[in-house]
């Protein structure tokens, strides 16, 4: 059933019906309503005695709308992430699946038609030698490793050896599984794959109608050969013939799900799913995340690598920009230094491209008043509210809740000053440094339209924009021949989150929005503006030396018995009191600390302690990489169940966090 409950629910056949297959949908009461549920199997335990079953009401399906191996992915995640099996339900089937009027009949005359492919169908390309290297030694990998990592560097064409695979299956009749972190950053790949594999290629994401996504659901219940390209959600589609899995940008964050539940990783979850179909699974990367890389180093992974760009391109030049020095010498425009502002130019005059990075949206993170320091803060949550010059409003990025800008402070009547700055600020200061340049932001205030992001990637492609300024979007699978310089502007911010991922991520994000820079002709540059040039993250970009940095990750990790050396799991309690959800927090901490002794964290503050009314407190367990993972998860679930059991804790929300990214 599709409700956060625990387990599965027992109904009765009518005599009249006839007995249901597992995987069809059946309308069944539930409380005062009706809902669609799925059925699992026949019950083996016989009913306690006084127990009357209630009745099934209808059988809505001739064939089954579920499969067995989807079932068993769905309790196997249950039981991984700590979760109901009826929350991967309801995350795992489209919205018009679980109503009780759609209808699976294939034989049913459909309104809704998937949208076709009606352009020319191109060849594929010739592999180079290195990518013909690659494709050979991965099928060789298979051999032995159901899982292989290719580790290729930006632009060294790990997509066409992708395309070479997928022919490959497609061919035997098999399917493919095609994830990408972000459906809607990959409208190039998505339109190159269509252009050689035409109407075999399916795009399934959130963004679709319910319908489509309906319709792409039931056609997913015939063998036929196909290519679905999707984001995380695609590892709960039906796959009658599934032969190879690829998870593109494999280290991207955004595979995790975080809200709600199931919190999943669909790195995790796709190589599970693979399993059951006895499939292959090629995780591709330039930045390979360190548990990845770890797995392949250890013999768990198989693991092969390009080095070289395609086409013999050289890997871009990284300089530094010293920003202490430039402010010292008053050589800075705005958050512009000289030596960047002059380079932009010289881009510019050569009719060259220039992407501008800062991974903050918005024109400040927040506003303070210069008399008294009053910072206008959100009233759902703790943070300070981040200022949108354009709409004249601040707004919070975690819930919404949005205010008009105000124009002095409400405490003592003092100037508001702007502190940090974001995309729309930047965008502002180009425009008045390069008034001739055209200019475009890329970012999630920019591309809230459905059409918004295309349109900027299509302007961008025809060389309509000069300048593209973006967040995290722009260092994202873009490939653009005319961009010859990409500028970050505040390093330095990717450094200060309090997390042990932080360097990882950092370096990840720095080397693939270097990626984006001199993909065609001659060699590209990316200029890092930094306050700290000694911090050691840039020598291994300079030198896009993935394994030294690995190598200093690795044993760091080590040292603090941090992932991949130990497994992590985050305990979260939230609720409206404060009070109530500390108290409850620090009890659960003392049954947790006397079950699993140092393994258990001491209760944590979130630094946003408060989101959208709850307050949230968290404890950490960290379980040895060789213990019994099962039976600490066990553990763990009898003494929260049991902690929720008394009746000044039932109204506390408790939920695990298994692999917390």
């Amino acid at each position: 059933m599709p409700v956060p409950l625990q387990g599965v629910f027992s109904y009765r056949v009518p005599d009249a019906m006839e007995y249901p297959q597992q995987g069809v949908r059946v309308l069944v009461p539930w409380a005062k309503q009706e809902l669609v549920g799925i059925v699992y199997g026949e019950r083996q335990e016989p009913v306690d005695e006084g127990v009357t079953l209630r009745d099934i009401i209808a059988v809505l399906d001739e064939v089954p709308a579920v499969t067995p191996a989807q079932i068993k992915l769905w309790l196997w995640m249950a039981e991984y992430y700590m979760c109901p099996v009826g929350e991967v339900m309801a995350a795992a089937l489209p919205a018009r699946v679980n109503d009780k009027g759609y209808d699976f009949s294939p034989v049913k005359k459909r309104r809704v038609h998937l949208p076709e492919y009606l352009g020319e169908i191109e060849d594929i390309h010739t592999l180079d030698s290195q990518q013909q290297q690659a494709f050979e030694a991965i099928r060789t990998q298979w051999h032995t490793h159901d899982t292989v990592l290719l580790h290729g560097v930006t632009s060294s064409g790990k997509t066409e050896v992708y395309m070479h695979l997928i022919q490959e299956q497609l061919a035997v009749g098999k399917q493919v599984l095609y994830l990408v972190p972000e459906i809607a950053l990959t409208t190039q790949l998505t339109d190159r794959l269509q252009r050689v594999f035409g109407d075999k290629v399916v795009v399934y994401h959130s963004r679709v109608s319910d319908a489509v996504r309906a319709e792409i659901y039931r056609q997913q219940l015939n063998p036929a050969p196909r290519l679905v390209v999707t984001a995380r959600s695609g590892v709960f589609l039906p796959f009658a013939n599934l032969g190879l899995v690829i998870v593109d940008e494999e280290h991207e964050p955004s595979y995790k799900q975080q809200e709600p539940a199931p919190r999943y990783h669909a790195r995790s979850v796709a190589i599970m799913l693979a399993k059951q179909y006895n499939a292959k699974v090629l995780l591709g990367t330039a930045t390979p995340a360190v548990e990845s890389y770890y797995n392949a180093n250890t013999g768990k992974y198989g693991l092969v690598t390009m080095t070289e760009r395609f086409a013999g391109l050289q890997l871009p030049k990284i300089t530094l920009i010293d920003l202490q020095r430039q402010y010292h010498r008053k050589e800075m425009y705005g958050h512009f230094s000289d030596p960047l502002v002059a380079r932009i130019r010289e881009e510019l005059a050569r009719e060259k491209q220039v992407i501008l990075f800062q991974n903050r949206r918005g024109y400040a993170p927040m506003m303070a008043c210069q008399d008294c320091g009053a910072t206008p803060k959100c009233i759902n949550c703790d943070v300070p509210m981040t200022l949108h010059l354009r709409d004249h409003r601040l707004t919070c990025h975690y819930c919404g809740y949005t205010i008009p800008m105000p124009l002095q402070c409400p405490n003592c009547g003092g100037v508001f000053k702007v502190q940090g700055f974001g995309t729309e600020r930047l965008e502002d200061e180009v425009q008045q440094l390069f008034p001739a340049a055209r200019v475009m932001r890329m970012d999630l205030d920019s591309t809230a339209k459905k059409s918004a992001y295309q349109d900027i990637i299509n302007a961008f492609g025809r060389h309509e924009v000069d300048i593209l300024i973006g967040t995290q979007m722009v260092t994202k699978g873009l490939h653009f021949d005319d961009v010859s310089l990409v500028a970050v502007l505040s390093a330095d911010s990717l450094f200060n989150q309090p997390d042990f991922r932080n360097y990882e991520r950092a370096f990840q994000m720095l080397e693939q929005v270097s990626g984006r820079a001199g993909r065609k002709g001659t060699q590209g540059e990316v200029i890092i503006q930094t306050f700290d040039t000694s911090n050691p993250i840039f020598g291994w970009l300079s030198a896009h030396d993935y394994p030294s940095f690995y190598q200093q990750q690795i044993a760091e990790r080590e040292m603090f018995n941090y992932v991949p050396f130990c497994r992590m799991i985050t305990v979260m309690l939230r609720h409206r009191n404060e009070d109530r959800v500390k108290a409850v927090a620090n009890a659960l901490q003392e049954r947790l600390k006397a079950v699993f002794g140092k393994r258990c964290s001491v209760v944590i503050e979130p630094s946003v302690a408060r989101i959208q009314n709850l307050y949230l407190r968290t404890i950490q367990l960290r379980i040895e990489a060789r213990a019994n993972y099962a039976r600490a998860k066990q553990m763990l679930q009898e003494q929260v169940d049991n902690i929720l059991s008394l009746p000044a804790c039932k109204s506390v929300q408790v939920f695990m966090d298994v692999d917390p990214q």
